[in-house]
């Protein structure tokens, strides 16, 4: 299974503005069927999507869950995640893709927290509903203009797309902040995105909590308190929610057995990995990925 969406990749006809790529959804729709890939079954990305619904109501999957979404709701996507559309009656809006470059090239000029919420998906929900008073929706629209647009040079076209994604990224994040709780203790959540990063590096030696609080020279009671405050559960059922989601999106991205699988994801018998797939999602590893086929 392909971890790209076929065709909708980054074959601009504007080089100079390489690595960003703006459409319509009625065009993806209009095209599917001829795809190599259903984009309304799971499939991982390995770039980073906006899809800013203008119309319709539907679901959109973020990691094998499926949020309702509606007009003037965004969803927002950071490479590897999950993702698949749903493409009912009436849908219509823009989707926005931009390569993991091209999001480097363009941090220094984004609002720190910006990265913090729209990005670390663990602390947030991936949809923001635009309120109608917003002028989201009008900066979505002149990037897609913007980008179109045959008059402007490709320099100039270059420089109007990048302002264009500075400000959208700065309207959202403000949105999120009044929409989410507002993360005051910068040093909690320092210490949590050390955890992550931790984990994102060793998860396959240990799924102990104790052995990450004493990677980061905190007490396990810390750890825990950090954790519960950042994403409202234990150190410890992050780190299963990670792993488990971890196997889910190899299972579907690959022809890997559970045997395998097991083993890269540090369980010495392919048995207990079975077991602790299936206590944390009800299912084995193999009736998951057909679920998925």
């Amino acid at each position: 299974m392909s971890k790209e969406i076929p065709n909708i990749s980054f074959k601009t006809q504007y080089p100079e503005i390489k690595g960003i790529e703006i459409f319509l959804f009625e065009d993806l729709i209009e095209r599917k069927d001829n795809l190599d890939h259903n984009p309304e079954k799971a499939h991982q990305l390995e770039f980073y999507m906006l899809a800013f619904y203008t119309s319709g109501t539907t679901q959109h999957l973020v990691d094998f869950t499926w949020h309702e979404v509606q007009e003037n709701t965004i969803v927002y996507l950071v490479k590897g995640q999950v993702n698949a559309f749903n493409f009912k009656k009436n849908v219509k809006g823009f989707i926005i893709l931009f390569t993991e470059e091209y999001f480097n090239e363009r941090l220094n000029h984004l609002p720190s927290d910006a990265v913090i919420r729209l990005f670390t998906s663990h602390l947030f929900s991936p949809k923001i509903k635009i309120p109608a008073s917003s002028s989201v929706n009008n900066y979505i629209q002149l990037l897609y203009k913007e980008f179109y647009d045959e008059d402007d040079s490709q320099y100039n076209k270059k420089n109007i797309i990048n302002y264009l994604y500075n400000i959208l990224f700065s309207k959202l994040e403000q949105l999120q902040q009044y929409q989410t709780f507002y993360l005051k203790d910068s040093g909690k959540l320092n210490t949590f995105l050390k955890f992550k990063s931790l984990l994102e590096n060793n998860f396959y030696k240990s799924r102990n909590a104790d052995f990450y609080a004493s990677e980061l020279h905190i007490s396990y009671k810390h750890l825990n308190t950090v954790s519960k405050e950042i994403i409202n559960i234990t150190a410890k059922k992050f780190i299963d929610e990670f792993i488990i989601l971890k196997a889910k999106r190899s299972l579907i991205n690959s022809s890997i057995k559970s045997t395998q699988l097991a083993f890269s994801m540090g369980f010495e018998e392919s048995s207990n990995f079975v077991k602790y797939f299936k206590k944390h999602t009800g299912l084995t590893p193999n009736m998951f990925k057909k679920l998925h086929d």
